[in-house]
């Protein structure tokens, strides 16, 4: 129960998450008197709609995003009057561009004409494609403010919890005994103890432990003075840092040389203040970017998972099945507390909205990021016509960018497909 109860969460939170992304279209829609007569969260056949005022809303059967439907999203030809349709020679392409721009142009009533999307002034179209994306990343920091400044999360003390006996590499962090020719760590020759907390470190007084590994990193090959809080009283000790290979703190796949002692810490939970949320949503922005930028390279190794069963990459892509699967895994969680676990419920859904506003924002059809860098490419071309008093280019024909968008519509499908079957036969597990 407490599984299904679990994936539910997840589910109906992305659900209501799309829902809120095409709210942000839809109300600049309607700020800017664009007709809007569709409203819907899921694609395929409506399971429950109702209609009021012009727009019909509605839930349909499958939930892998949601649409608004405004009229004059395909603009007629130049030199056409609205809702005129002229016979062109045509290629196989110009045919297709034309059929669309039809049956775009059928929605055109009579007294429409400064209601449809083309019409519209440039940077009220950005304002409109913008919107859905603005929403989902707005929604990721209030998540993210949630779980930082109000619930808390755990972070590194300057207390020990555990002494590392000897010194191994980071590319061999697997080996479980000390190898017979490693060397005792810093810590283990100075007798720290589980327990200690570290109050000084080369000179410098320690607060946060963020600052003491930072510290321990640069000082490697030294000796340097540390004090530690033991029992109640001071203790003073000099520490031969050592260097060791270990993970960039900055990027997880890169190894280094830097200062080591060989400590683990202790964690608490700690709320954390407005500069924790930007500097969180900062650094996971850039993360999820070149996540974005490496996808197709990563969609293989779905494919891999999917049809050769290698195992999955839990920083891999990630469909809705799957992100269901790990909210009944985390529910489940025999490990986590209820507080814990409502922490993994916001993260995940602060994590999702970032990448849902984020992939938006690519400048490719059908993508809200095509339309977007359609607005400005036609504030580019009507701000070039103006410094050289030329005529006003009018609007940019996006309709002739509708073989690529036909062409991503088509790998979008494989895609969701493709992680679909790989989130069912070979799902990333939460393993907290």
């Amino acid at each position: 129960m407490a599984y299904l109860v679990g994936a539910l969460i997840l589910f109906f939170g992305l659900l209501v998450s799309i829902a809120l992304h095409e709210l942000g279209h839809f109300s600049f829609a309607k700020l800017f008197k664009v007709r809007t007569t569709q409203f819907m969260v899921g694609f395929g056949p409506t399971m429950w709609s109702w209609r009021r005022g012009e727009t019909e809303y509605g839930i349909k059967w499958i939930p892998l995003g949601g649409y608004i439907r405004m009229i004059g999203m395909l603009p007629p030809r130049k030199g056409d009057a609205p809702g005129q349709i002229r016979q062109v020679s045509t290629g196989p392409f110009q045919g297709l561009i034309e059929s669309a721009r039809g049956a775009a142009l059928e929605e055109v009533r009579p007294g429409d004409e400064n209601r449809v999307f083309y019409a519209k002034k440039w940077w009220q179209k950005l304002l409109i494609m913008f919107g859905g994306p603005a929403m989902n990343l707005l929604l990721a920091v209030v998540f993210f403010a949630i779980l930082l400044m109000g619930i808390g999360t755990n972070q590194p003390q300057p207390v020990i919890r555990e002494v590392a006996e000897c010194m191994v590499p980071a590319s061999q962090s697997g080996v479980s005994e000390c190898p017979a020719n490693a060397a005792p760590t810093p810590a283990m020759q100075v007798g720290l103890q589980p327990g200690d907390r570290i109050t000084a470190f080369n000179g410098k007084p320690i607060d946060d432990y963020r600052e003491l590994q930072e510290e321990i990193r640069d000082a490697g090959g030294s000796t340097v003075p540390m004090t530690v809080e033991r029992d109640g009283r001071d203790v003073g000790l000099n520490v031969p840092i050592a260097r060791n290979q270990m993970y960039h703190l900055e990027d997880p796949d890169k190894i280094v040389e830097v200062g080591f002692l060989g400590i683990t810490p202790t964690s608490a939970v700690e709320r954390q203040g407005p500069g924790a949320v930007a500097s969180t949503m900062g650094d996971l922005t850039v993360r999820t970017a070149g996540a974005l930028v490496r996808m197709p390279e990563k969609m293989v190794g779905i494919w891999h998972a999917a049809f050769g069963g290698e195992e999955r990459d839990p920083n891999g892509p990630i469909g809705v099945v799957g992100v269901s699967r790990i909210g009944g895994d985390v529910a489940a969680s025999e490990v986590l507390d209820g507080s814990e676990k409502i922490s993994y419920f916001v993260m995940l859904l602060g994590s999702l909205n970032l990448a849902v506003g984020l992939f938006n924002l690519v400048p490719l059809l059908p993508l809200d990021g095509g339309h977007i860098a359609g607005a400005l490419l036609e504030a580019i071309k009507k701000g070039f016509a103006k410094i050289f008093r030329r005529p006003d280019p009018g609007y940019v024909d996006v309709a002739k960018a509708l073989p690529v968008t036909y062409v991503m519509a088509v790998v979008l499908i494989v895609m969701g497909g493709l992680l679909i079957y790989a989130d069912l036969v070979n799902p990333v597990r939460f393993t907290g």
